[in-house]
């Protein structure tokens, strides 16, 4: 059986936007290529007025549907796969695929899976914390110029989101871990790794990025968290055991 892209299972994400028009013209852009769903985190200027000037014709009734949270890790716990964008590379932030590739990709994730493509704020983009809940890095390839207008940049996104939309492929992407079972498990595995010495408790974030920038190449289920999390219990009394032991000898 052949499916299509899932519109209706994608979102855009905006981080602290800063430019009501900005807002609009996502919400126009999103409109033009099919999509309806939005959520704002912690927007700095919400001005419904200047929001609409800029979302204009039909795009005006996605404006209501506009859903609003003020922690990013809140906004993503009910996707199973989320992507972040990114202009600013390094060692940190890797780009793992492009607009054209992630398209082709949601064709078999958007099938089972509730998708969130997350945009920065307009002058500094997403942060390495922000792209730390993120499965997937992608960025638009530019020239010498890499800085896109936010709403230019959503539309690049949405306009390779509905080319594909006319794609049918065979294959599915089993229902994944969503974001908050995956946040407990890299909670959880921070502890363990601090707790046996494998990570530096004095910059934990830095050797978690790592980890999670490895685990993310791989489709985590619900099921394979459960795994991941079993293993974390066992290690944890493992070495309340040791430090019983070594306190019964201490004692002796």
């Amino acid at each position: 059986m052949k499916h299509k892209i899932r519109l209706e299972y994608i979102s855009i994400v905006l981080v602290q936007p800063q430019i009501p028009e900005n807002i609009g013209s996502v919400v126009r852009a999103m409109d033009n290529m099919g999509l309806t769903c939005l959520s704002l985190v912690n927007p700095e200027n919400y001005d419904l007025s200047r929001v609409k000037k800029t979302a204009t014709g039909s795009s005006i009734d996605l404006i209501e549907g506009i859903v609003f949270y003020t922690d990013l890790r809140a906004a993503l716990e009910a996707f199973l796969y989320v992507i972040g964008t990114t202009t600013r590379l390094g060692s940190a932030r890797p780009a793992m695929t492009k607009p054209r590739a992630l398209a082709q990709d949601l064709i078999s994730v958007s099938q089972k899976n509730r998708v969130a493509i997350v945009f920065g704020p307009e002058d500094r983009g997403l942060s390495n914390g922000d792209l730390s809940h993120c499965h997937t890095i992608a960025t638009i390839p530019t020239a010498r110029f890499s800085s896109l207008n936010l709403a230019q940049a959503v539309m690049l996104f949405c306009y390779e989101i509905f080319q594909a939309s006319a794609i049918e492929s065979p294959g599915t992407l089993p229902r994944l871990a969503n974001s908050f079972e995956l946040e407990g498990m890299y909670d959880h595995l921070k502890d363990v790794l601090t707790k046996i010495g494998f990570i530096n408790p004095q910059n934990p974030e830095h050797w978690m990025l790592n980890i999670r920038r490895f685990l993310s190449r791989l489709p985590l289920r619900a099921r394979d968290v459960r795994i991941i999390r079993g293993v974390c219990r066992q290690v944890d009394w493992y070495t309340e055991q040791l430090e019983k032991i070594r306190g019964d000898g201490d004692g002796g």
